[in-house]
């Protein structure tokens, strides 16, 4: 990100301008894009609060594993909280800016939503998304802050994913490489 966001900010971005987004943005109509299947190793990227990690852990199943992801520590505590309340057993939070420390060609999914405008290393962020996702896996992207030329030139330019499919509120991309 361009910087850490304070505590006191990421506070009101999930307690005040998350709510106001999602009744808008309805993170459910948002998910009906995303094909799971249980038994994925997924990559919720730029996690939050974990609306999304969430949905993705329960649709899972036990027999697969969500990698939460966030640069802020209260993100990452608040998945972590979600998850034991739930009861959910298959969500690893991880700390950082970028790396997740996954081996390559680990996943077979991945969920960027709405963080990709606010990243100051997208490249970065982007190569290691490519590193990490499987042959054929899917990259689920959404960012309602950029026009859907810039995603796409973006996204592609440097011949790492490629457009599979454009959903209502999602852009599905596999690797290239």
């Amino acid at each position: 990100m361009k910087e850490k966001m304070s505590n006191f900010a990421y506070k009101m971005m999930t307690y005040v301008g998350m709510p106001i987004r999602n009744l808008f943005m309805q993170p459910n109509k948002i998910f009906t894009e995303v094909e799971i299947e249980p038994g994925y190793q997924a990559l919720d990227y730029g996690c939050g609060p974990g609306v999304f990690s969430i949905m993705l852990a329960e649709k899972i199943g036990q027999s697969g594993l969500v990698y939460a992801l966030d640069i802020h520590h209260l993100a990452v505590k608040t998945v972590e909280q979600k998850a034991r309340k739930k009861g959910l057993t298959n969500i690893k939070t991880i700390l950082s800016s970028c790396s997740t420390s996954l081996p390559d060609n680990s996943l077979d999914l991945i969920i960027f939503f709405d963080v990709f405008h606010v990243l100051d290393n997208q490249e970065e962020v982007l190569m290691e998304l490519h590193r990490v996702l499987k042959p054929e896996a899917i990259m689920y992207f959404s960012d309602h802050h950029l026009k859907e030329s810039h995603i796409l030139s973006t996204l592609t330019e440097k011949r790492l994913f490629k457009l599979k499919s454009k959903g209502i509120k999602t852009f599905s991309f596999s690797k290239s490489k």
